[in-house]
């Protein structure tokens, strides 16, 4: 690899680092979005929630009027009660009624495994990209940048199939929720799709043959050929 190129894949190399850490802390975290059941009187309690990709988390606040902000329950950084439930094929009827996990499983656990994959090209990507470092390897570049934009597809796929998640959560009528925002795990997430797609694109465009500045570039380094 030429020294020029191998900078450019070294910078790149660190961009992506910078993506996939970004998508390891989304996919373990669980503040993909913030809900909000409606208050309904001062001085008493009310229920908000965070969810991520494998889990729910409920919390009653006690909303006093010195924290009053709106008609929605919250902030979420209140004290109080908090409980989990995690996103399973088969739930329990108490907890699907507690958690109203029935609404938007089925979202969540699509958008976990479309995660999990888009980790699985990261991975190919990655050793691609390392191999291609050894001599004469050049070649690994293709589809070690392939292999970083199917992840970043990936990852918008499931941040897309959670915004219908939280929509649905919102417009049914068996939840509480009337209000929600997206926090910081949807922004990494975000910036994982936005570093990983890029980077896998630039890397692609590096792997590219050499193109001749001008048309008679190719003609002029050509070996002269022998006259008889």
């Amino acid at each position: 690899m030429l020294e020029d190129k191998k900078t450019k894949v070294k910078i790149t190399f660190f961009v992506i680092l910078v993506g996939i850490s970004s998508m390891f802390v989304a996919i373990v975290t669980d503040h993909w979005a913030v809900l909000s059941a409606r208050l309904e009187r001062l001085n008493s309690t009310c229920d908000t929630a965070h969810l991520g990709l494998w889990r729910l988390c409920k919390k009653s606040i006690f909303i006093a009027e010195d924290d009053y902000q709106g008609t929605a329950c919250g902030p979420l950084s209140l004290p109080g009660a908090e409980n989990c439930s995690y996103f399973r094929h088969f739930t329990s009827k108490e907890e699907a009624e507690v958690f109203e996990v029935t609404t938007q499983k089925e979202y969540n656990i699509s958008a976990a495994a479309i995660a999990i994959f888009s980790l699985a090209f990261m991975v190919l990507g990655t050793l691609c990209l390392l191999g291609a470092f050894g001599k004469g390897r050049d070649y690994l570049l293709r589809p070690s940048g392939m292999f970083y934009a199917f992840a970043g597809l990936c990852i918008v796929i499931s941040v897309e199939v959670m915004r219908q998640s939280v929509k649905r959560m919102i417009n049914s009528e068996e939840t509480v929720w009337m209000d929600y925002y997206y926090s910081w795990s949807f922004a990494c997430a975000c910036s994982a799709f936005i570093l990983l797609f890029l980077s896998g694109v630039g890397l692609l465009i590096v792997s590219m043959p050499h193109m001749p500045r001008n048309p008679w570039e190719t003609c002029m380094d050509a070996e002269a050929e022998p006259i008889d």
